[in-house]
């Protein structure tokens, strides 16, 4: 008689029982975690990824989740009677704030707690999220130009410093897209193009093409600012997250400091 087909006690029923749902458990968490992770690089807040796991968990059947989440990983541990405590890890490696893939990514929750999919079916349905293009090219060099153009002349440019101004912002994306491709952390990128907005200022500016640095490079300096890590290191320290908070305020300080030594660097050479 073959060892497969003996039959089994109920013990070892119950236990294998044990084992197929904490397998199936860990391919749900696995596709949890996923979205949980493309959420906070596309720009959540901390406390929204952590509510938007917990629900997943809960939606299939998890009595308890302990979701930890820092800037830089997401650490969840869930339990139920029927496959025990089960616990995964993710780390988080660099941002890409994409707010659209955000609410993509908030609806497919919604819609994985009202009809509870296979992971397959996340699997699937988050692939074509991820798949989804961004804006082109084009239309983003249009959107660097208006808004440098435009700041320039919210704060008092001339027209000329206004279009000196959207130019530059047209070339600083060319940068940003050929340094992308970098693995160089946020602090080298910003450095290079603030130094290069502001050496391109002054330059405008000698050669007759604007008439004020200063406006010039305002409208510059608005493209470089980390308004969304800074605006979600508050929602992080208001919602009680505090020590995500203060990871990300830091990181946007210092991203601003170096964008403000980048353009006084460029200021000193010019």
């Amino acid at each position: 008689m073959e060892l497969s087909n003996l039959p089994l006690s109920p013990e070892q029923a119950d236990r294998l029982a044990v084992m197929a749902e904490a397998e199936r458990a860990n391919e749900y968490l696995y596709e949890i975690l996923d979205i949980g992770q493309y959420m906070l690089q596309s720009g959540a807040e901390v406390s929204r990824v952590e509510d938007s796991i917990r629900r997943l968990c809960f939606a299939f059947g998890a009595e308890r989740a302990d979701v930890l989440t820092i800037t830089a990983s997401i650490v969840v541990t869930v339990y139920s009677h029927r496959f025990g405590a089960l616990t995964q890890t993710r780390r988080i490696a660099g941002m890409k704030y994409d707010l659209n893939r955000l609410e993509l990514l908030n609806q497919l929750c919604r819609l994985i707690c009202s009809e509870h999919p296979s992971p397959e079916e996340m699997h699937e349905a988050l692939e074509q999220i991820m798949a989804v293009p961004q804006y082109g090219f084009g239309i983003q060099l249009v959107t660097y130009a208006l808004i440098s153009s435009s700041f320039s002349l919210f704060f008092g440019g001339s027209v000329l410093d206004a279009a000196a101004s959207g130019v530059i912002g047209i070339l600083l994306k060319y940068l940003e897209r050929m340094i992308r491709g970098v693995d160089a952390g946020p602090l080298l990128p910003a450095m290079l193009c603030s130094c290069l907005g502001g050496l391109l200022a002054g330059l405008a500016v000698r050669f007759g093409l604007g008439d004020s640095v200063d406006m010039i490079s305002i409208g510059n300096i608005m493209l470089l600012i980390p308004g969304v890590a800074l605006t979600n290191s508050l929602r992080d320290m208001f919602s009680g997250n505090t020590i995500s908070g203060l990871m990300r305020f830091i990181e946007a300080i210092l991203l601003a400091l170096t964008i403000a030594c980048g353009f006084a660097l460029a200021a000193s050479l010019v």
